[in-house]
């Protein structure tokens, strides 16, 4: 029987290449795939139903974290520009968009509500961690952030894919085995 790579070295391999999506001009935020790869497994795994899951529901949360960035450039010194105020106005923003984000979970597409908080944080992570080829702008946050959590699911399936010995069908008993 043909062995398989080891996933650890595949992931590794994997997670390797992530230093070419962050080192690069467009300053991306390679962290944003590790999110949605782990959440691809949390889901479920990498099959088509969870990745779509997925892919429906992070740009969602992005979106609505995207909502609160504008809106609180916007109207974030309403009450005045102490801290105080300026953090009273920001947590009614807060509370409105993200009682926004929960419904919107109730719509079947959009159901996945882990998926749509990976967005969310991920989306907070890449604009206040300055990721981006123009840190100050939040919709080139907004559309990087979309870009790397999409990739997740991808890195998760190639990650099951590339472990599979080729022309072998393993079964659950002999997989199991071949972790002890």
């Amino acid at each position: 029987m043909l062995r398989k790579i080891p996933h650890e070295i595949v992931a590794s391999i994997l997670a390797a290449t992530t230093a070419f999506v962050g080192g690069n001009a467009l300053h991306l935020p390679p962290w944003a795939i590790f999110i949605s790869w782990a959440g691809t497994y949390l889901a479920g795994g990498p099959h088509l139903a969870v990745m779509k899951r997925l892919w429906a529901a992070m740009p969602v949360g992005s979106t609505y974290a995207l909502i609160i960035v504008l809106l609180d450039t916007k109207w974030g010194n309403a009450f005045g520009t102490s801290t105080l105020a300026t953090d009273a106005v920001l947590a009614i923003i807060i509370l409105v968009v993200n009682t926004a984000l929960m419904y919107t979970g109730r719509i079947k597409v959009f159901s996945l509500i882990p998926g749509m908080f990976f967005g969310f944080a991920s989306f907070f992570a890449t604009y206040f961690g300055g990721f981006g080829w123009d840190t100050s702008n939040p919709w080139v946050a907004w559309i990087a952030v979309i870009a790397m959590n999409a990739l997740g699911p991808i890195y998760a399936w190639l990650a099951e894919w590339l472990v599979k010995p080729r022309g072998v069908v393993v079964s659950p008993e002999q997989e199991r085995s071949s972790v002890d």
